[in-house]
């Protein structure tokens, strides 16, 4: 399995950005998906994540009202859709599928990962 995130970039406070996540290589469908993020000096920590079906997400709390997670299986492409950014935001954004179909907030759930896209946020 291989995913390409993309969409990462600079941005200013209160602007916006969307991530993608292609995947290839397996049956996209099958699966959850999930982004994790890790700022300079930080440990990898969760943000949102979709069940196979799209009905199911979650995230964390200090994202949630601000970011979608969405997916179009159809595209084999989850999205990570980030509004009102701060620059707490900033961190290199991960893309993960895990081979249950069950969203999953724990990183050790997820057995594939991107390789990762910058979102550099300022003030």
């Amino acid at each position: 399995v291989q995913l390409q995130a993309s969409g990462g970039g600079l941005v200013q406070a209160g602007g916006s950005l969307r991530l993608s996540c292609a995947a290839s290589g397996r049956t996209f469908s099958n699966g959850a998906m999930g982004w994790f993020r890790q700022a300079p000096g930080k440990e990898r920590e969760f943000v949102a994540a979709i069940s196979w079906s799209g009905r199911t997400t979650y995230y964390a709390d200090s994202v949630k009202g601000r970011f979608a997670i969405s997916r179009d299986n159809a595209k084999n492409t989850v999205y990570l859709q980030m509004s009102s950014l701060k620059p707490e935001d900033t961190a290199v954004y991960y893309c993960a599928a895990a081979n249950v179909r069950t969203a999953e907030v724990s990183p050790v759930s997820y057995r594939y990962w991107g390789q990762g896209t910058q979102v550099t946020v300022s003030s």
